[in-house]
């Protein structure tokens, strides 16, 4: 049958709603945009420090949760479907397939763990279930597997073998990635060991780090994460400070990049190097970080692919080889460090921990260069392996100000302020990546002192922070399980369409009190929450009043920006101690709002903009501080005069 159509019969779109469409797109790209993540619930195992919550995957389809129980070798299975109490179903033993399970994934109904063997030096493996649990099929994996992934298809599950030695270095395998190719279905599923012995004698870049005793390239190489980008799986190499880049269809290495190293002496890399310095003291130093990244994850904006690493750094300390040595028992070059005796007091330098693999460049038996573990930063790569940003000293900067009484503490004591200043810091570990609306957002635990900080990614060249929030208490005693949620170690976002609320979730496990903590994500458009587009076009519609919200929450302050009052709002659950302070961006105390008790509800403060001496404050951005229990959420704001 011929169809013909003639210009008179076309469809007419009226001008004034493509004027309109343009409008509101318009008005879209260029609002302001704040994102706001609350504790809606959570579950416990009770257990501490024995990595009873590690790494956790969605299943949409059924509402669980899979998370890793490394106390006890399995699987817990939570139901999420009411995400306000999560519930314990069942769990899935992985004893028979092995020693101890590290990772889970989840895709089209298929469950798939790494499981590592006793001794970890031996082959591990990749196990198949599915979501009620039943086994289906495993396959040989390399030694010590310890990350897993499918890919966005489900064609391909890839694993990060770390290929750890043992604790006197007599048996040190190499390190492997296994890719189990399922696009013909898992019962015809095939997988393959990807090592990397074609580098053994190939020239690497200066900063891909090779230093285990007699070990080659392919021994040396430790697989820690994985991210994929089409055809290539990006393999962060966490000890080595490098990414490896695998052919995924081919099976094979294609190269490897090496990541450089960070100035710590340039202004924005500064970093608290001592846990003997008396308070905080980010400061410069002659240091170079090693970037180390543990977690990668990719995203795509401005029409192209980007990865974003968490810097948490690691050491090789073992019975048989430790590289590890404060650099105050460092033997320096005194052309290099003419002031080195100062350098080394335990305030100053003395007590970061440091390498003795590198640094001294002329081997002439002292150290030319220091080099210190991680990045204490996330950074932004192109998938060339060009770093585009670095996050600098801004998570030192903003757990300085938000958590001033507890900055850099250790993840098992609280009382522990300061203890991994001279360590790693922070120690950024883990991420996700959520996408609302047009916009993307990077989460990013931090191992020690905990917490979780939200950046815009959306422009990759120039992220912003948006949030801070820590559910731990540090007035709690954490052996007895009253110390909140502990050590962020596995992040995932779920979109709203796979949410059991039809909101976006970000779900936690927190490795050191066992416990699975679920975030709300809302986002605001201006001053308008919005959940996904459908919800923002309700809500042009609708009345703005709506139903007080039953959660802790901090609202983005009204107007923003703003001269010279603005107001602040937020809700309480219960009643307790509430204080409510503004910062400025250098973590100094310029307001104190709130301090006292507050009852249940909801609460609003204005703030004319001056000092707590009453001065007026200049024009500039500002951050807000609310904190009530274990409960800490921190915004900002925009003065302009």
């Amino acid at each position: 049958m011929n169809q013909s159509f003639s210009k008179s019969s076309s469809t007419r779109i009226p001008l004034r709603h493509i004027l309109a469409a343009l409008l509101l797109l318009s008005s879209l790209l260029c609002a302001q945009f704040q994102i706001e993540i609350n504790k809606i619930g959570g579950y416990t195992t009770g257990v501490f420090a024995q990595g009873a919550a590690e790494i956790l995957a969605h299943d949409p389809d059924t509402q669980r949760l899979f998370v890793i129980n490394g106390a006890q070798s399995s699987i817990d299975v939570l139901d999420i479907s009411n995400p306000h109490a999560p519930a314990l179903l069942f769990s899935i033993d992985l004893t028979p397939y092995g020693h101890q399970a590290n990772s889970v994934a989840v895709s089209e109904g298929l469950v798939v763990a790494a499981v590592e063997s006793d001794p970890k030096q031996d082959p591990g493996k990749v196990v198949f279930f599915d979501t009620d649990g039943n086994y289906l099929r495993d396959f040989p994996a390399g030694a010590l597997p310890d990350m897993i992934t499918f890919s966005d298809d489900g064609n391909y599950v890839l694993v990060a073998n770390e290929g750890e030695p043992s604790d006197d270095y007599s048996v040190d395998p190499e390190g492997s990635v296994t890719i189990v190719y399922l696009h013909r279905g898992l019962n015809h599923a095939f997988a393959k060991q990807v090592d990397f012995r074609a580098f053994n004698n190939a020239t690497l870049d200066p900063s891909i780090r090779i230093f285990g005793p007699n070990a080659t390239v392919a021994q040396d190489l430790e697989p820690e994460y994985i991210a994929i980008v089409g055809d290539e799986a990006f393999v962060t190499l966490q000890e080595n400070n490098a990414i490896a880049v695998v052919d995924i269809r081919r099976g094979v290495v294609k190269k490897l990049i090496g990541l450089g190293f960070k100035d710590h002496s340039l202004y924005r890399n500064s970093l608290d190097a001592s846990n003997e310095d008396g308070g905080i003291n980010i400061a410069n130093w002659p240091v170079w970080g090693m970037y180390q990244p543990d977690a990668i994850a990719s995203f795509r904006t401005f029409f192209q692919h980007f990865l974003i690493t968490a810097n948490e750094g690691d050491s090789r300390d073992y019975g048989g080889f430790s590289e590890e040595e404060r650099m105050g028992d460092l033997p320096l070059d005194p052309t290099a460090f003419p002031d080195a005796a100062t350098l080394q007091l335990d305030e100053n330098l003395g007590r970061l921990k440091s390498t003795i693999t590198m640094g001294d460049d002329d081997n002439d038996g002292d150290y030319d260069r220091l080099f210190s573990y991680g990045a204490r930063s996330f950074a932004i790569w192109n998938t060339r392996g060009q770093k585009v940003y670095d996050s600098g000293n801004e998570l030192e900067r903003i757990t300085a100000m938000l958590e001033s009484d507890n900055f850099n503490s250790d993840d098992e004591e609280n009382g522990s302020f300061d203890d991994r200043s001279d360590d790693k810091g922070p120690e950024p570990e883990g991420i996700a990546i959520g996408r609302i609306l047009w916009r993307t957002f990077a989460f990013i635990g931090l191992e020690r002192v905990g917490g979780i900080v939200v950046y815009d990614v959306t422009n990759p060249y120039h992220p912003e922070f948006l949030q801070y929030i820590n559910t731990r208490d540090f007035s709690g005693d954490p052996v007895a399980g009253t110390a909140g949620d502990l050590s962020p170690e596995g992040l995932q976002f779920i979109p709203h369409w796979q949410s059991p609320t039809r909101k976006p979730l970000l779900a936690v496990a927190y490795e050191v009190s066992g416990s699975t903590a679920l975030f709300e994500v809302n986002l605001t458009l201006g001053d308008q929450p919005i959940a996904d587009i459908d919800a923002y076009a309700r809500a042009q519609e609708a009345d703005e009043s709506g139903p007080e919200p039953q959660s802790f929450s901090l609202e983005q302050n009204h107007p923003n920006p703003f001269n010279p009052t603005t107001d602040i709002s937020f809700y309480l659950p219960e009643p307790g101690q509430v204080t409510l302070k503004i910062y400025n961006p250098l973590g100094q105390e310029v307001r104190t709002l709130v301090s006292g008790i507050q009852e249940t509800g909801a609460h609003t403060v204005r703030w004319d903009s001056r000092d707590n001496a009453g001065n007026p404050v200049s024009s500039g951005v500002y951050f807000y501080k609310l904190q009530a229990a274990d409960n800490v959420v921190i915004k900002k704001m925009n003065l302009l005069r």
